[in-house]
């Protein structure tokens, strides 16, 4: 190649070197792309997106032709460095253009091109990608003999390079996107998609009201009795039983209760007759199944039963639903009638009130793996009964027992948490 202008040699080499950066950027960029962004655009008819699909489907044919043409390149580079050297200082200058060609490709061809990918793989590879596809069809020859030795080594080690590969996000892996979306999400719809993927966590029981707070009406009280609890009950839903909660009869709706009060005399009789058969919730239902269960029978309120078909309390949908939005109330720590607030910024709070809801509500993050009311809470973290007056810290509230009766604590003061800062002595 003595023939051939020296000009012509350094244009050939850096021509070869932006080749080794086009390949060695695009396996990164490709590579580097978010497999669901991919999609969306995909979807959306998004040719780039459509042609990167396509070659990652395949990852074995699109590294081997990105392989081939940055070893293809490299290979011709450091020989055009080689006659080059040859050409202006002989056989001494062959060392030093070996390690310059090195030096060159390594920064140029790898390193820079690739961070510039691994930095916008967007930008760099939907480009590619228009390129790499028609190059792959006519080199795919050598592509198909180099993968099917490269594809026979992986298969003594048990390795199927055709059988494909799901892309799936684990729940914790959604959570992580969810939280770190930053502003692209707003802070309120992001709690409300936490609390989506909580559902599956927390079970009917953890959110139910318990068997002694359930309000419903007793078809065996007197008369005047049921009339005046109608009158003053602030559910549109009651259950109606005979002696005990455990003989549940149906429930009631209010507007039908008004229905019939607009058209003739009520009595028990006409009460039974527009009852609706009770509905029933296995404890331990997630609240994510619950949901779709609610949505099928088309209820809205169900008993949650044991094992033994005892009845352990009342889960509505609005249950559930606070769960995802939060409180529907404009204040809900002020209508709240187990929550008061003190003048010294405590809370004086009942201790059957549910530590889900109490934490809901006050925006606090008091522990829910145990038990569900803060007395039961209270009563496994000292392990007695305690004496009111006693103080303890839970969860880093500071707490007063306020009043205790019997073998349940009935009122608690809490504290909200304060941070301190501790500053150095001035010396």
């Amino acid at each position: 190649m003595s023939y051939v202008p020296l000009w012509a040699l350094f244009v050939a080499l850096i021509i070869l070197l932006i080749l080794s950066a086009f390949f060695s950027g695009s396996e990164t960029a490709v590579i580097a792309l978010n497999r669901y962004r991919l999609r969306h655009l995909m979807r959306a008819g998004h040719r780039g997106a459509q042609l990167a699909e396509r070659l990652l489907k395949r990852p074995d044919r699109f590294i081997g032709i990105v392989l081939l043409g940055s070893t293809l390149a490299n290979a011709f580079a450091t020989a055009l460095a080689t006659l080059i050297a040859l050409r202006i200082g002989g056989n001494s200058a062959v060392l030093v253009a070996t390690i310059l060609i090195a030096l060159l490709v390594l920064i140029f061809g790898d390193l820079a091109p690739k961070t510039l990918a691994a930095l916008h793989p967007e930008k760099l590879a939907f480009p590619a990608v228009f390129i790499l596809t028609p190059l792959l069809w006519i080199l795919y020859p050598i592509v198909w003999t180099v993968n099917t030795i490269a594809n026979g080594v992986l298969r003594l080690f048990g390795i199927l390079v055709n059988s494909p590969t799901i892309h799936s996000m684990s729940q914790e892996e959604l959570r992580t996107v969810v939280m770190e979306a930053g502003g692209l999400v707003p802070k309120r719809h992001q709690r409300m998609l936490l609390s989506i993927l909580d559902l599956e966590k927390i079970s009917v029981e953890d959110i139910m009201v318990p068997r002694n707070e359930i309000s419903g009406i007793d078809i065996s009280a007197e008369w005047d009795e049921i009339m005046a609890q109608l009158r003053t009950s602030q559910h549109t839903r009651l259950p109606v039983y005979e002696g005990s909660i455990d003989h549940v009869l149906g429930f009631m709706h209010a507007r039908e209760f008004l229905h019939l009060l607009m058209h003739q005399e009520p009595t028990r009789e006409l009460l039974r007759e527009i009852l609706r058969e009770a509905y029933f919730v296995p404890e331990g239902t997630p609240l994510q199944r619950q949901l779709l269960n609610f949505q099928a029978v088309k209820r809205r309120i169900g008993l949650v039963v044991d094992e033994y078909g005892d009845i352990q309390g009342l889960v509505t949908l609005e249950d559930i639903l606070e769960e995802i939005v939060g409180e529907f109330t404009s204040d809900p720590a002020a209508q709240q009638n187990d929550i008061y607030k003190e003048a010294d910024g405590s809370y004086l709070v009942n201790g059957s009130t549910n530590v889900r809801a109490l934490n809901r509500i006050m925006k606090w993050q008091l522990p829910t793996t145990g038990p569900r009311t803060l007395n039961g809470l209270i009563l496994e973290y000292l392990e007695a009964i305690p004496q009111p007056g006693t103080s303890l810290k839970l969860a880093g509230y500071p707490l007063d027992i306020v009043q205790t009766s019997g073998s349940a604590v009935k009122t608690v003061r809490i504290f909200p948490q304060i941070e301190v800062t501790l500053e150095k002595p001035k010396m």
